[in-house]
């Protein structure tokens, strides 16, 4: 077997690990189950890249984000190490090919989403594969109690049945110690080894800041290097793009309203750095490796410190001087304090918001589940007069009850699969013989139509029977609609995977004691995150430490709050400096003379002016200050 070292050495070039990458890899080749944390950038996937090499078989690794695995297969690829990815968007036959040749050991690693993990068809593969070690990444997602928890999730701990001798590996950037002790119960982990790098990161800024206006603040700071500026909404992120890009900024934008290409394109010129700001709402970031990020600039207030870490994390990959710095002002604070309601609506509405997206979908009582459907939140909430802002909450929360998956800029091919049987079929060319001509033709094209279904293009179809494409559209939704055939349409972009029979929204099962727990713990993270905020005597870096189980020791001396402590000026020389600038100017307004120091140093100052006015060295008029 070889080395770790001489892995590393190969594929990647480097001569030497990051802290803990080879301790974590030590544990997974003696087979431990291994609880794995490591901050933003501090290289998760080497962990289980590296021993996906060194050991026989192929090494699973469960990820949540499509873009992400596609970007490390693509990387991975470049290295000459054999690797593929199997998420929901996939066709089938693309599907069945990756598992075929995974079957017959052509891959070192396969990304697989949680939803494909429990699919059917790779039921039937799995325990044809011979799988060295079972990776989970983010693996905050499968504790409930978490800030970004995903249902199927909880299902991974299924496949260590099948794979008793493969080790399990736990990754994630940021998780509290009872979500780290949550993780290891439900992925059923033996004896694990945690091993647990410091929340610390001696080179970022940590900088927070008071702000009434913050496209002002948020110009003057994003023209330092490489920056990423955090939105909340779609809207607000193009609106900011705007402004920097007016103000002669280079600039590119990103979010999950825009189409796939567009997506690349922005990802693309400011990875190159033809574009040096990025604008994006939170999704941007996650798994990108660009190390020369100088500023992370959250525009709005984050919702909790998990969130702000993992992305002012994305500054300074590079070990290299930093800052991440967070605006807010009293509508932020609004906005947090309100948070709980609106994350947490009450049960009548959540039916409500269940029995609109039936309805929009166009999905009957005892419909059949896993399929996929076209969603469009903006003409949802229009159609239903929801405010959206409240309507994606319970939605989400609804996806939690394992009703629905929803997926954001996913391509998904047609698909035809046949639910009449062929004695139907035959019968229908009495009564509807252009139906009939259709599916004969659909017959002769597909031969897998009545088993599964079956990735489709419709002109293709169109040609072969010498029609022209609007002819055939009607045909196809019209044979749907008779229930002779499932007709899923193409969609690229937001859609909603149904995967429960649907039922009528007045006995919808809902788990009120578990939303109850987390409508709790949301908003103590939300009193966490205002505290944090608001806080101008702790150590930053301290607090953050403190909040994920770590025990700080001295203050960090890289924030803003550390920054102010050690700049207290004395008395004396405060005095002279005040007295000095007054002289200059014979006369200035108290605010303005103020102006250039902060907290302690403001308020000694005014301390101080007051007391040289007492001793006639200076006089004071309104807000005039004067030499004497």
């Amino acid at each position: 077997m070889r080395s770790a070292q001489q892995i590393l050495r190969q594929y990647w070039g480097y001569d030497s690990f990051r802290p803990l990458q080879e301790e974590i890899i030590t544990s997974i080749i003696n087979r431990n189950d291994t609880l794995a944390l490591l901050p933003t950038g501090g290289g998760k996937s080497l962990c289980y890249q590296v021993p996906a090499l060194m050991m026989e078989g192929v090494c699973l690794v469960i990820s949540p984000l499509i873009a992400l695995m596609q970007d490390q297969v693509g990387r991975l690829k470049e290295l000459d190490v054999p690797a593929e990815c199997l998420h929901s968007g996939m066709p089938y036959r693309d599907v069945k090919r990756t598992l075929d040749n995974a079957m017959h050991g052509a891959y070192k690693l396969l990304y697989i989403s949680p939803e494909r993990l429990q699919s059917r068809l790779f039921g039937d593969y799995m325990r044809e594969l011979d799988v060295s070690l079972i990776a989970v990444d983010e693996a905050h997602c499968i504790s409930q109690w978490g800030h970004d928890f995903r249902p199927n999730y909880l299902k991974i701990a299924n496949a260590r049945a099948v794979f008793p001798g493969a080790p399990v590996l736990a990754l994630t950037a940021s998780a509290t110690p009872d979500v780290q002790a949550d993780i290891c119960t439900q992925l059923k982990m033996k004896h694990p080894a945690v091993y647990k790098q410091s929340f610390a990161r001696n080179n970022i800024f940590y900088d927070i800041r008071y702000s009434e206006n913050k496209n002002a603040d948020t110009l003057l700071n994003a023209a330092n290097g490489s920056t990423i500026v955090y939105c909340r909404s779609r809207k607000q992120t193009e609106a900011i793009g705007r402004h920097l890009f007016q103000s002669g900024l280079s600039v590119a934008v990103y979010h999950a309203g825009m189409n796939k290409e567009n997506r690349e394109n922005a990802q693309e010129t400011w990875m190159t750095g033809e574009a040096k700001v990025m604008t994006a709402t939170t999704a941007f970031g996650m798994g990108i490796d660009k190390p020369e990020v100088r500023t992370v600039l959250h525009y709005d207030a984050p919702e909790h410190l998990e969130a702000y870490y993992q992305e002012a994390g994305r500054a300074g990959r590079d070990g290299k001087p930093s800052l991440a710095l967070a605006l807010y002002n009293s509508a932020d604070i609004k906005r947090l304090s309100e948070s709980v309601a609106l994350h947490y609506p009450p049960e009548g509405y959540l039916r409500q918001v269940y029995q609109a997206v039936a309805e929009y979908l166009q999905i009957p009582i005892g419909a059949e589940p896993d399929r996929y459907y076209p969603f469009d939140l903006a003409d949802f909430c229009r159609k239903f007069s929801f405010r959206a802002n409240e309507a994606i909450h319970a939605l989400k929360l609804l996806e939690q009850e394992d009703l629905w998956t929803m997926t954001e800029a996913v391509y998904s091919p047609s698909t035809i699969e046949f639910t009449a049987d062929r004695h139907t079929l035959d019968r229908l060319g009495d009564a509807h013989p252009n139906l009939h001509y259709v599916t004969v033709g659909l017959l002769r094209m597909y031969n897998t139509v009545f088993h599964f279904p079956t990735p489709v293009r419709e002109s293709a179809i169109a040609r072969q029977l010498r029609m022209r494409l609007d002819e055939l559209l009607p045909i196809l939704d019209r044979l749907d609609k008779m229930e002779l055939l499932k007709y899923n349409r193409p969609g690229e972009g937001p859609q909603l995977f149904f995967h429960h029979y649907r039922v009528d929204s007045n006995h919808l099962i809902i788990d009120l004691n578990r939303i109850a727990i987390l409508r709790k713990r949301h908003e103590a993270r939300t009193v966490a995150m205002i505290a944090f905020l608001r806080n101008n005597n702790t150590c930053r870096e301290r607090l953050l430490l403190t909040y994920f189980g770590e025990t700080p020791g001295v203050d960090c001396g890289h924030c803003d709050v550390c920054l102010e402590k050690t700049t207290i000026l004395s008395s004396k020389s405060l005095e002279t400096e005040l007295l000095r600038t007054v002289q200059e100017h014979s006369t200035i307004d108290i605010l303005t003379l103020i102006s250039r120091y902060q907290g302690a140093n403001r308020e000694r100052a005014l301390e101080i002016l007051r007391t040289m006015a007492d001793n006639r060295k200076i006089a004071i008029s309104g807000n005039m200050i004067s030499s004497v």
